[in-house]
């Protein structure tokens, strides 16, 4: 059975001037504020699409790499993913970079490789996100 999501963003103003907050339908925390500069100068107080979208993918890529290391029979005991996405102004999106740490009891450094790259390319996001260049830095505790 299909599962939708959903988000709600309010903006007022123009591009360059206009701001705005994001909101998601699961989340009791509110709203996050958005706006132009943040996701064209960086900010660490205004969240930014990109920001949402390295969410999404660090956490897409966690569930995948843990269920493909649990189909082999290496359960992990912690991954812990972070997810940089690149936006350059006049282009877009430019890029995605999955950094991966995990403990994986009984698993080879090789072994990971090979599974977090088949994550990498199992994991719906990363899909979603195909016409980008993804790239991975996977390491083992």
């Amino acid at each position: 059975m299909p599962v939708t999501s959903e988000a709600t963003t309010t903006w007022t103003g123009s591009l360059a001037e206009g701001s705005g907050t994001v909101a998601f339908s699961s989340s009791k925390l509110g709203t996050f504020p958005i706006n132009w500069k943040a996701r064209s100068e960086g900010s660490d107080t205004t969240t930014t699409p990109e920001e949402l979208i390295a969410a999404a993918h660090a956490s897409c890529f966690s569930m995948a790499l843990s269920h493909a290391l649990s189909e082999n029979g290496t359960p992990p005991e912690r991954v812990n993913t972070s997810a940089s996405v690149t936006f350059k102004p006049g282009v877009g999106i430019t890029g995605s970079h999955l950094n991966v740490n995990a403990v994986v009891p009984g698993l080879t450094p090789e072994a990971f490789q090979t599974i977090a790259a088949e994550a990498k390319v199992g994991c719906p996001v990363s899909q979603a996100l195909a016409g980008i260049e993804i790239t991975l830095e996977a390491t083992l505790a």
